[in-house]
Parts: C-alpha cells; structure tokens; sequence
C-alpha cells in the first residue's frame, strides 16, 4: 500500500497508507488532513490541492498542471505540484508539506 505523509502547516507530520491507483489529494480528503480541499471545480486555477513535494518520486507535473501552478495564490516553488495529480502506485512512498495558504 501506498504511504503518504503530510507536513501540515503547523508542522506535524501525518502518515497516511492508501490505495494504489488513487491520488495523494483523495487520501488527504478522506483521512481529514487539514488544508487539502476536493472542491477545485476543475479549472486551470484551482489550486485548492497544492503542496510541496519534499522526499519521493511523483513523476513529473504534466503541461495543464504546470498552468494550474502557475495561477497560485500562494508562493509556487520548483517542488510545487497539485496533490490531485499525485497517482499512488503500490509501492510509493511520498512526503508532501502543505502551505498555509492555498488557493
């Protein structure tokens, strides 16, 4: 099973196991991890599923992706990726910060 943990922006570290083939946004959301919101209503400027990838691979962010980072409203880094494009294989295992601001 997939392992995911989540720095929250207080800085408490939470560890997550979920399904393989989900995303790391659909393990926030089920599991009440604070400051990862499912309601992005699908436009190239949600952001509500932003973090920071800190250790682990999560492959590379796709173009439309790339676009949605960029319409941020908080502080986009070079580790910048959106939790709902996160796909979790079987044997991932992946750190993620989330920012105080999302949006």
């Amino acid at each position: 099973m997939p392992n995911v943990t989540f720095i929250l922006a207080d800085g408490r570290a939470v560890t997550v196991q979920a399904e393989a083939g989900s995303t790391a946004m659909l393990a926030a959301v089920t599991r009440s991890i604070p400051g990862i919101d499912a309601e992005c209503g699908g436009s190239l400027a949600c952001g509500t599923c932003h973090v920071y990838r800190l250790t682990g691979d999560c492959g590379e962010p796709s173009t439309a992706e790339c676009e949605m980072l960029d319409a941020l409203a908080g502080e986009r880094r070079p580790n910048s990726r959106l939790s709902c494009q996160i796909r979790l294989d079987a044997d991932t295992e992946v750190t993620l910060a989330i920012p105080a601001v999302q949006g």
